[in-house]
């Protein structure tokens, strides 16, 4: 790993029960009053990376918005930093009290958030932590068990292979990601201890500019080339995890070498039904979605946020109130949960061949 990844290892998560947020800073509660319009502004990064901020982050936030009577602008920057800042401004000019976003990277996040601090906006960071960043709040989920659920979830599954001194290539999200630093620390953590034991082989490892999935591929392929006798892959996400499973499909090693994932999303759960993927990890977007919202509401109607925990910002050297919600790992026995939980439909994920694939896995 690299130097400059080291440093931001050190972000915690300190449980502090029944936190109250409150300070001095005006920018702790929204500006909302009964004399102001309240308006929520939320910037989602891409829909390129993954189908969640699409598919699912913007409907439930939109449904949260509207159920409480808040007027709302949900825009994507799609993987443009100008086209960032950009909507950030003009949802600030234009009246916004209350701005949440996914930074693409924390440089670009910072501008925007210190942007709408001196314009006595609340801000909220949502899902990615904006590093040296002036968010007043944090939800996501606890992006380090995410990646340690990864690392045991391929211990797992090359268990079940009997896999004797595998090599493992890792294929990292985004460098300039806070939340992919996290996911490398939590299965790092696990695998390390397979590698100092001699029981696995450290193969390639390489970060992925921008979670970029044809770049995933083109990256896998070349790990392939140097190192053919790859025995595992903990891809960071379901998208890097697809493109890791197509390169080995030319190969003929789809289902002979366990791939990892993230996000639940359909082609993630088809794969793992298909034996080509044996896990993901879920994490409940309605739940933080949900928890986002309420925040951002109370926000907006010039109420302070109440947290239950906290994270440190290494390069801003500050503690920031936050929510983080628990993940949960998804192999072939419980691909179900998912759909029991309204994330995935039948309808999306039983289509064609996978109707009687569903079946086998008790999903009707």
């Amino acid at each position: 790993m690299r130097k400059g990844i080291l440093s931001l290892l050190a972000v915690g998560v300190l449980a502090t029960g029944g936190l109250t947020a409150c300070g001095d800073d005006k920018s702790d509660s929204g500006s909302g009053d009964a004399g102001k319009k309240q308006k929520i502004g939320v910037i989602l990064p891409d829909s390129k990376s993954s189908a969640r901020w699409e598919t699912a982050d913007r409907k439930y936030l939109e449904a949260a918005f509207k159920a409480a009577g808040v007027d709302f602008d949900i825009q994507n920057a799609q993987g443009d930093k100008a086209a960032f800042q950009t909507i950030a401004e003009q949802m600030i000019t234009g009246g916004v009290n209350v701005l949440m976003i996914v930074n693409l990277d924390s440089g670009t996040g910072k501008a925007v958030l210190d942007k709408a601090k001196s314009a006595g906006v609340a801000t909220i960071d949502y899902d990615r932590l904006t590093l040296g960043g002036s968010a007043s709040y944090y939800v996501s989920f606890d992006n380090t068990a995410v990646g340690k659920l990864q690392g045991e979830g391929l211990v797992k599954c090359l268990t079940d292979l009997k896999a004797t001194k595998p090599i493992i290539a890792e294929l990292n999200g985004s460098q300039t990601d806070n939340n992919a630093t996290l996911f490398k620390a939590g299965y790092d953590g696990v695998l390390k201890a397979k590698y100092d034991a001699g029981e696995y082989v450290k193969g390639p490892d390489q970060w992925v500019p921008d979670w970029d999935n044809t770049q995933a591929g083109t990256i896998f392929e070349q790990m392939l080339t140097s190192t053919p006798n790859i025995a595992g892959v903990l891809a960071a996400n379901d998208g890097l995890g697809n493109a890791a499973i197509n390169a080995l499909k030319k190969q003929g090693l789809n289902g002979k070498v366990p791939v990892t994932g993230q996000d639940a999303t359909v082609q993630g759960l088809q794969n793992i039904l298909n034996g080509d993927q044996c896990m993901t990890v879920y994490k409940a977007v309605k739940q933080e979605a949900d928890a986002a919202a309420k925040l951002a509401i109370g926000l907006a109607k010039g109420e302070k946020g109440s947290t239950t925990q906290k994270v440190t910002d290494p390069e801003g050297k500050r503690d920031v109130d936050a929510v983080l919600l628990t993940p949960k790992s998804i192999t072939k026995d419980n691909v179900k949960d998912v759909v029991d939980d309204g994330y995935v439909t039948v309808a999306e994920l039983c289509t064609g061949d996978f109707a009687a694939k569903c079946t086998a896995a008790g999903i009707k």
